[in-house]
């Protein structure tokens, strides 16, 4: 009876490994190993996600927990350094302007050029509080370390000062008002437009450290990615409706707003994004928060994944609890005219923190959902 029960099993195995089996071949398998990598990404209180039946899969190796990787996070392309800033900065206050002309978005700005041939966004605002809104998320976005906002300076216009003396004409007939304090914000040239990422453009939007989010990526569109975790939150921060929001909006009635260029975002030659025109960040946005705070939460509900030096700030400023006090003081040693422009009221001072406190626990959130 042993030697047929002997022969049964050989053939039980032999069937199992024909040709015709079900059971995946060494490539397929291995391929398939080679595409996850790493091991599944326990659950907060081992519940399924939502959108799926099952436990996520763990992100690809350009991810490392809830942040991107060193590689990505470090990348030279993405924004304008602190000697770049402090340099353009130093040339706006002090070069002799040669030419205003009509340009930089509203009929009341103007493409200024400087008598070296630099040229710079001049924003007469529709009132004060977008010019100060403009200035402090430059600056906002230089305390969270975030690069990809273009150097801004402020400067008082006065057609009797050295600086002014040769736009004295193109002053008189700007219709501004006497002697407004405006920003001079560096023009970049050979600008392209920006569109949603694809991860972010669906209706089921998510940028989150797993394999289905990202395994498609290039690259360059991951380099990209790591640009977008950071606009997310600084908008989120800053309130700024003005660019992501807005497209949320027009979904209502335009179902394809997200494959068009983004308001207020570019791509240099090199690959940084560049955040323009942010006069709706913190004051505007601020006072206009109830009507958009809902879009802004469905922004920061599509991101898990993060640069490792921006979360760190933000947790600093969560423990630190005084925000609006190391804007301030950063406002203040770098801007001349600082004391002249004013600086957030006590109410928005509070909804930065409150903001700021929000990111804090949404990443956490984050770790304790993907956290190995």
């Amino acid at each position: 009876m042993r030697i047929p029960l002997l022969l049964a099993l050989v053939l039980i195995c032999l069937l199992a490994f024909s040709p015709g089996s079900s059971s995946p071949s060494p490539s397929k398998a291995k391929s398939f190993r080679t595409l996850l990598a790493v091991t599944v990404a326990p659950e907060l209180g081992r519940r399924s996600a939502p959108w799926t039946s099952s436990p996520p899969r763990a992100a690809p190796a350009q991810v490392l927990d809830v942040f991107w990787s060193d590689r990505l996070d470090g990348a030279p392309s993405a924004g304008f350094s602190d000697l770049h800033i402090k340099r353009w900065q130093l040339k706006a206050r002090s070069s002799r302007l040669v030419s205003l002309e009509r340009g930089c978005g509203r009929l009341s700005n103007r493409l200024a050029s400087f008598s070296d041939g630099t040229r710079a966004c001049l924003r007469y605002g529709i009132n004060p509080d977008q010019v100060l809104g403009e200035t402090l998320s430059f600056y906002l976005s230089r305390l969270l370390g975030i690069r990809n906002v273009p150097a801004l300076a402020l400067s008082r216009v006065n057609i009797n000062a050295e600086q002014w003396l040769r736009v004295r004409q193109d002053v008189q007939g700007s219709q501004w008002a006497d002697k407004p304090i405006v920003s001079l914000t560096e023009w970049i040239s050979n600008l392209t437009d920006v569109v949603t990422p694809p991860s972010l453009r669906t209706e089921g939007r998510r940028l989150h450290p797993l394999v289905e989010d990202l395994a498609n990526v290039t690259s360059q569109e991951m380099l990209e990615l790591v640009q977008w975790s950071d606009l997310i939150l600084f908008d989120y921060l800053t309130a700024n409706f003005d660019r992501l929001a807005s497209n949320l909006l027009s979904l209502q009635w335009d179902s394809r707003v997200m494959e068009r260029s983004t308001n207020n975002l570019h791509r240099t030659a090199k690959g940084a994004l560049v955040f323009i025109d942010n006069e709706a960040g913190l004051v505007h946005g601020y006072r206009v928060l109830p009507m958009w705070d809902r879009y802004h939460e469905v922004l920061l509900k599509t991101l898990c994944i993060f640069r490792k030096e921006t979360a760190r700030k933000i947790a600093e400023l969560y423990k630190s609890q005084n925000v609006a006090n190391q804007l301030l003081d950063l406002y203040r040693t770098s801007e001349p005219l600082a004391s002249q422009m004013g600086f957030l009221s006590e109410e928005h001072a509070e909804m930065l923190q409150s903001r700021t406190d929000r990111l804090y626990k949404h990443i956490l959130q984050c770790k304790a959902k993907y956290s190995k």
